[in-house]
């Protein structure tokens, strides 16, 4: 059935006497635009979308695009996979915000750390079979596989957000609405496009179907009422004007890892509506917001809900977790953690002002491709100079979450087929809980990075 016929069947069903049988049965005989637009839209029980799923992919959009198309809890993908696929054959996309000229300084430049992407991961590949040589026991394809994964992790930190890459994607109506309007109201010209092309897709029927008969619209409905969020956008750009009015400069954090356990709520949502247009770390500006008295507090609140409609759900800068892990790791580490869906994740500007993550096979040649690319980065004007910052770019994310999650993600992340960088990173987020729960530290499983197991994957 179409999405929203099954959504309007399973409604129905929840709200009379009838089998599911007779449910579908009436809904083959009735208008479910009808019954939405009077229930979903205009008396709000966005439940109802809840109840219809649908598959969707986006292709050929950039790795950045990919980021932030994901970025929503209740979801459900895959992404190519850098590791298993070489990426050097895929040009790059252009960001549709740039002139002509810039456009083409940054394909020269994006060209230049691909080329690099090849030389490094035949330099790795070489390295690897150096160190590694074949067990008798393993058969050649399987060693082979091996070590071009590794090469490829090694490899990938060249990759410009700019390459192409494709998701596929099963969510729910409503998260798919949620997410279209949240497309819309990006600063990125990419995926403000990319989000009228779904609500688009949406009132069409399905493009690729598995029956031939299939020809109704996959969700016109949702297609005819979803807008940008607004509020979202207007909210961050209100918190950045009052942070760069009232916020003093605030210490960096040297660790790669830190965790609080938050004891003030208001403290701990100030903190986190201001993470995202600062450079500030979360501790800081968590401790710097408790100090403060409450109607400081309060101003922050308001200022980032002034631009709040009579249906905009609060910013997810509300919601939390019992921990808060404050991460500053290469782009490469993020997009694998950023799958992660049992907390929530917040990030700081795309800017590159970190620098970059070297790994342990890098080429004496790495650090001149590096530089170049920052220099070609910092002579594009924003936010499409964000597309040449390559996986190697350092950033700082905010990941909050209950220490089950936590545990999970130590165990999981840090096992030796993981990527070297993302291991270590969850092998730090086991230590800080050890010292913070002491009486939990034999819960948090995890294989120390020194730990290593090349030829397994």
């Amino acid at each position: 059935m179409p999405p929203e016929k099954s959504a309007y069947a399973l409604a129905r069903y929840s709200r009379s006497a009838d089998s599911i049988r007779q449910s579908i049965d009436w809904v083959r005989t009735h208008d479910s635009a009808k019954f939405l637009d009077n229930f979903y839209f205009q008396y709000g029980h966005a439940s109802i979308a809840d109840l219809g799923h649908l598959a969707l992919c986006f292709e050929g959009i950039s790795e950045l695009a990919a980021t932030e198309i994901e970025d929503e809890q209740l979801w459900d993908g895959q992404a190519k996979s850098t590791r298993y696929q070489d990426f050097s054959q895929l040009g790059v996309v252009t960001p549709p915000e740039f002139t002509a000229e810039e456009a083409g300084r940054y394909q020269a430049a994006c060209q230049a750390l691909i080329a690099t992407y090849g030389q490094v991961r035949e330099h790795a590949l070489a390295q690897l079979q150096a160190r590694l040589p074949r067990p008798e026991a393993m058969p050649q394809a399987a060693y082979d596989r091996n070590l071009a994964a590794r090469a490829f992790d090694v490899a990938r930190y060249l990759l410009p957000f700019g390459v192409p890459t494709n998701i596929g994607q099963v969510t729910s109506i409503r998260t798919l609405e949620r997410q279209i309007r949240r497309m819309k109201a990006s600063a990125y010209a990419e995926l403000q496009q990319v989000g009228d092309e779904t609500a688009l897709a949406c009132s069409r029927p399905p493009e690729c179907r598995w029956d031939e008969a299939s020809v109704e619209p996959i969700a016109p409905t949702l297609a005819k009422y979803v807008h940008a969020d607004e509020h979202l956008a207007q909210s961050r750009r209100d918190l950045a004007l009052w942070a760069s009015q009232n916020l003093p400069r605030l210490a960096e954090a040297a660790d790669e890892v830190d965790l609080l356990r938050p004891a003030e709520l208001a403290a701990d949502v100030v903190a986190t509506l201001l993470y995202p247009v600062t450079h500030a770390p979360y501790r800081a500006l968590y401790e710097l917001a408790a100090g403060w008295s409450a109607a400081r507090r309060a101003e922050v609140i308001g200022v980032a809900l002034q631009s709040r409609g009579r249906h905009d759900e609060l910013l997810a800068n509300f919601r939390g977790g019992l921990y808060v892990y404050d991460i500053v790791m290469d782009i490469g580490a993020y997009r694998d953690l950023h799958r992660h869906r049992r907390c929530q994740q917040f990030r700081q500007a795309y800017d590159g002002r970190l620098g970059w993550a070297t790994p342990d096979l890098a080429p004496p040649y790495y650090d001149a491709a590096m530089e170049q690319a920052w220099a070609a980065m910092r002579a594009l004007p924003e936010p499409g100079s964000h597309y040449l910052l390559p996986f190697a770019a350092r950033g700082r994310f905010l990941f909050k979450m209950d220490f089950a999650e936590a545990q999970y993600i130590a165990r999981l992340r840090s096992g030796v087929k993981g990527h070297f960088s993302y291991r270590r990173i969850a092998w730090a987020m086991k230590e800080r809980m050890e010292k913070l729960e002491p009486e939990l530290a034999h819960l948090m499983a995890g294989t120390p990075p020194w730990e290593e197991d090349p030829l397994t994957r």
